[in-house]
């Protein structure tokens, strides 16, 4: 099967402006001209078929060097023709060339006269939409592979309860469960967030983010602290009620390196700058310890521990403070406990030293005989990035 073409001597030419903006626009927008030249030949094939014969087998080719463009009627070649919009006889098709055989797809140029105006409009829809596409195509590809990532953007606009922050190419959209509480959002407010998930939709890339996830504690000391940049400080463990209070575990390996020192910073600013992006919530940092033990103890800071109790297989704890250190110990509406178990996953039942001798608990009192029937139905579980 051969395919033979027949042209015209005539010719349509576009406008050569054009052809230089669509050369321009594809490398200012990372786009290959010819995939956009592609897409234009096949929208002006679809403007033909709508406008001149719906019915037609065709193809539009657009010369890149001259702007010119033909539109050609594709045709097989067969012995009795049943459909003359696609398909013409041997006979006919010989009279051109006698080269042509059944079977054989015959190409002739049918482009009309008056098809410039609907291929300029048709041509510039398709290369509009296919930047648009493009675009799309490449901020999704930018953030798709940053999920749990901090973003800086411009509060563009609240609506619905939801917070719109400019990134510059795209939009973020902060929702009402992934916002602090009591935290009010103005235009043109600078903040921080971090990236939860991208989604490709028919609008666009969306780009949804979150000012409460634990992991958005734990990437702004990343930013702040040298230290956690270089490796040498580690993050363990993160607890967060967000706008409230927050701990972070932290570790070293090499002994001479402070980890709580290197996260606090001189005179607290490196902390302290978290807090105020934070909008003043409160952070704990305290030291990790592979001995569950130490660091349920730390974990419970500032409270001092005058003893721990643990029961490794059902992972539970009994902490005895003193007297005047147990509404600390606690915090406010069970606030430091909660967030020490969830720091270091374990169930932490606190009692004063004046409780302890009351229920005859011995500071070396034996592990087995902790269980559940103790503990509160807290939620417990380690929020660890």
């Amino acid at each position: 099967m051969a395919t033979k073409l027949k042209k015209s001597k005539s010719a349509a030419v576009a406008d050569t402006g054009f052809m230089e903006a669509v050369e321009v626009l594809g490398k200012e927008k990372g786009i290959a001209p010819e995939i956009l030249f592609d897409a234009i030949d096949k929208a002006l094939a679809s403007a033909y078929k709508k406008n001149y014969n719906n019915e037609a087998n065709c193809r539009v080719s657009l010369d890149r060097q001259t702007g010119e463009y033909h539109v050609y009627a594709i045709k097989e070649v067969v012995d009795e023709v049943e459909n003359p919009v696609t398909q013409i006889s041997l006979g006919m098709a010989q009279q051109k060339s006698a080269d042509y055989a059944v079977g054989d797809t015959l190409e002739e140029e049918v482009t009309p006269a008056n098809f410039g105006r609907i291929a300029a409009q048709n041509a510039k829809q398709v290369v509009v939409q296919a930047i648009r596409e493009a675009e799309r195509g490449i901020i999704f590809s930018e953030y798709v592979n940053r999920a749990n990532d901090i973003i800086t953007g411009v509060v563009q606009r609240v609506e619905n309860k939801n917070v719109y922050i400019d990134l510059g190419k795209t939009e973020a959209i902060l929702g009402a469960s992934e916002q602090i509480p009591h935290e009010v959002y103005a235009p043109n407010d600078r903040i921080k967030a971090l990236i939860i998930e991208v989604k490709n939709t028919n609008k666009g890339p969306q780009v949804l983010v979150s000012r409460t996830h634990p992991g958005l504690l734990k990437r702004l000391f990343e930013l702040e602290v040298p230290e956690i940049q270089s490796g040498d400080v580690e993050i363990k463990s993160v607890a967060r009620e967000p706008g409230m209070r927050s701990k972070i575990a932290v570790y070293a390996a090499d002994e001479n390196i402070d980890a709580v020192g290197s996260c606090v910073g001189p005179r607290g600013t490196r902390v302290q700058s978290i807090v105020e992006e934070l909008r003043n919530e409160k952070i704990d940092i305290v030291k990790w310890s592979e001995d569950p033990v130490q660091l349920i103890a730390n974990a419970l800071s500032p409270a001092k521990v005058v003893s721990v109790a643990i029961n490794e297989e059902e992972k539970l704890s009994r902490v005895i403070v003193p007297d005047y250190q147990l509404s600390l110990a606690i915090g406010k509406e069970g606030q430091n406990a909660r967030l020490a178990a969830k720091l270091t996953g374990w169930k932490i039942d606190i009692k004063s030293e004046s409780q302890a001798e009351e229920f005859g608990f011995d500071d070396e009192e034996s592990t087995e005989e902790l269980n559940l029937d103790d503990f509160a139905d807290d939620e417990f579980e380690s929020e660890v990035e």
